[in-house]
């Protein structure tokens, strides 16, 4: 029984540790968007393209990702950069009416971590 107790005292104690060393970013992606995006390198993509790598990057050109007609032609010529995530996370169907995101962050300080997160993802 000791032996049990010690070993869930030190389970929790390693995800605390792990969780301590998360970004809020991190821990916000992880909560709202890995339903349908992915964060690492090499990944697979769900519901939504994977975003390791996405600042920078094209707009609707992650490799292997099939875009709607409608976010292709709001996103032609832009490129994701902390300006587009900041509109795009506030309120997506402004920026691409009739894509299939529909998440949004109210929260501006969020909105701030979740970019930083994302410009880490290199």
């Amino acid at each position: 029984m000791k032996f049990l107790l010690l070993s869930l005292l030190a389970l929790a104690a390693g995800t605390a540790h792990a969780q301590a060393g998360e970004s809020l970013g991190q821990r916000l992606a992880q909560s709202s968007c890995a339903q349908c995006h992915g964060f690492d390198k090499g990944a697979g993509h769900g519901v939504g393209p994977n975003l390791f790598g996405v600042v920078g990057r094209p707009a609707a050109s992650a490799e292997g990702f099939a875009f709607s007609k409608p976010f292709i032609d709001a996103m032609k010529g832009k490129t994701w950069d902390a300006a587009l995530l900041e509109r795009w996370l506030t309120d997506a169907q402004a920026v691409a009416p009739g894509s299939g995101m529909v998440y949004f962050q109210d929260d501006p300080k969020k909105r701030e971590e979740l970019i930083k997160y994302l410009q880490s993802l290199k």
